[in-house]
């Protein structure tokens, strides 16, 4: 694994809300890390690299906990609501070549037929995939497609070895022409001195 996905991370055997305050304060971030039947681990991780590495949707990066080296995927982080930063992590452990259930962001691409928009229904499908080999997005091409077309999940092209954790049946994107009265509506209504008369 590259040098930039790896982060060192220190066993912490201080818990609790004051614990977490300090080490905070410290420009590091509380986190556990759990699964494959082991015990949690409380650790803490640095602060600035970390933010780096979870900028992106899924993150697998190499812990190096106190020289024992472990794989983990970042499975939920909790932020400060007004601050936004990261207040504690959690994480899972993960081994090469085993899949993983992940949410993963849908990025449409292209132009509907003139005229129309596209609606999103769904911002993210869930894949089952390999825990080192998570795609940052799937594509979904909308080019040309004419009013009253729907996008369903069992259309989306999976990346190799993906396969789709969702009913395929769920709506992704729907194309349609504005209606008129939303067109309307957004049309000032300027009123002429014979229907002020």
């Amino acid at each position: 694994m590259a040098d930039d996905m790896k982060l060192k991370a220190e066993l912490r055997t201080a818990f609790g809300k004051g614990a977490a305050r300090k080490i905070r304060a410290q420009n590091k971030i509380p986190a556990v890390i759990y699964g494959h039947g082991t015990e949690p681990q409380h650790v803490t991780l640095p602060g600035h690299e970390t933010m780096l590495l979870i900028r992106k949707a899924n993150a697998v990066f190499e812990l190096d906990i106190e020289g024992k080296p472990e794989l983990a995927l970042v499975k939920d982080v909790q932020r400060d609501p007004v601050r936004q930063i990261i207040e504690h992590l959690d994480l899972i452990v993960v081994v090469k070549g085993e899949k993983v259930s992940v949410e993963v962001p849908v990025h449409i691409e292209g132009e509907s037929y003139p005229g129309t928009i596209h609606v999103s229904s769904l911002n993210t499908v869930r894949l089952e995939v390999e825990a080192t080999n998570i795609p940052e997005n799937v594509v979904v091409s909308i080019q040309g497609l004419e009013e009253g077309t729907q996008v369903h999940a069992s259309d989306i092209t999976l990346p190799a070895g993906a396969t789709l954790a969702e009913d395929s049946d769920l709506l992704i994107v729907s194309i349609m022409v504005p209606s008129a009265a939303a067109t309307e509506e957004a049309a000032p209504v300027v009123a002429t001195e014979e229907s002020a008369g």
